[in-house]
């Protein structure tokens, strides 16, 4: 665990010593409640609607409707650990944005690694785990049914469209059906910062700030009341 910060998880799996298994681990490490064990999909749907978790594990194969159906049904899900003895559902898994894919039986090592990237994207730490670049230094969206890498150093600003968000990179603006607090979520926040319930921005690309105006270049957006403290307070670390 990397950070003082207790990640609430729920643990969804129709074989009992499987979850034996991920809860067994997880009282292991300090920082991690499990608020409910869940044998089917049903009854995660329910616990993840009032149980409100940061952090999933989630088998696929289960009785009725598998992990992946389920996970397809929530509209702002949390993060993901899928856990499953089949190798075949990776790249569907991927596409869900999964935050990773132990294989069973998987050791305790590999469900450290596991949870460092789930440090790295909910609470925005850097993690000594490496696998070709660094998981802080891009993300993947899911656009016209594929799923496009952008740089976070390509990033300009991030613009709330309805149920979508619009990322305006260097090379063009991509669109994504995705919440801008799941984007703040994937986004570090010592680089990118949230001004407004529709704008998030890149840092390292404000110009100037001029009243309740931020200046990225020739783009100008507005400094929400809400935001504007926590703004300020980044613009004078950085």
């Amino acid at each position: 665990m990397l950070s003082n910060k207790i990640i609430k998880c729920l643990i969804i799996d129709d074989e009992a010593p499987a979850r034996r298994v991920i809860e067994k681990y997880l009282t292991d490490i300090s920082g991690y409640k499990i608020l409910a064990q869940c044998k089917n999909a049903i009854e995660a749907q329910k616990s993840i609607l009032e149980l409100s978790p940061d952090l999933i594990f989630l088998d696929i194969n289960m009785p009725k409707i598998s992990g992946l159906e389920m996970l397809r049904t929530l509209k702002n899900p949390p993060l993901v650990v899928v856990t499953t003895a089949y190798r075949e559902h990776a790249f569907e898994g991927f596409e869900l944005n999964v935050i990773d894919y132990l294989h069973k039986p998987f050791s305790f090592d590999r469900m450290l690694i596991a949870l460092e990237k789930v440090d790295v994207v909910l609470l925005g730490k850097n993690s000594e785990y490496k696998a070709g670049d660094s998981p802080e230094s891009f993300i993947f969206i899911k656009e016209d049914r594929k799923m496009h890498r952008i740089d976070l150093i390509d990033i300009n600003h991030i613009e709330a469209v309805g149920d979508y968000v619009k990322i305006a990179t260097k090379q063009k603006n991509r669109i994504t059906y995705m919440s801008m607090k799941k984007m703040e979520i994937l986004l570090p926040s010592d680089a990118f910062c949230r001004i407004h319930k529709s704008y998030i921005v890149n840092l390292s690309n404000v110009t100037s700030i001029e009243g309740n105006r931020v200046f990225l270049g020739e783009k100008k957006l507005p400094i929400g009341q809400n935001y504007r403290s926590t703004f300020l307070s980044l613009i004078k670390k950085s």
